[in-house]
């Protein structure tokens, strides 16, 4: 599967739980949408990602990525009720860079 750079960078820190690197995957005034919260900002979405990170250890495993609509199938394991779970990882980019992901089931 050919990912952009972006995406493969964001599952790379996300499987390395690094904060900083999946946050530095987003425009600077990016929006992150997921469990029905927004988080806006490269700060807030560290501080999200974070703390997901410390409480559910999740992974994640590409299975399929649509260039057209840009959204990414993804087996999510971790520490959470239902685990493992597929989510969609709807994308928009921007000069590189993400601005905005909705994660859907």
């Amino acid at each position: 599967m050919n990912l952009p750079n972006i995406i493969a960078e964001l599952v790379k820190a996300q499987n390395e739980f690094n904060s900083k690197a999946y946050a530095d995957c987003f425009a600077e005034h990016a929006e992150v949408f997921d469990e029905g919260k927004s988080h806006t900002g490269k700060t807030e979405i560290q501080s999200w990602i974070d703390k997901a990170n410390k409480e559910y250890k999740a992974t994640m495993e590409p299975l399929d990525y649509d260039e057209s609509e840009n959204i990414l199938s993804a087996k999510v394991s971790g520490t959470f009720p239902g685990s493992p779970i597929v989510l969609k990882y709807n994308f928009q980019f921007s000069n590189g860079h993400i601005k905005s992901l909705k994660i859907t089931g």
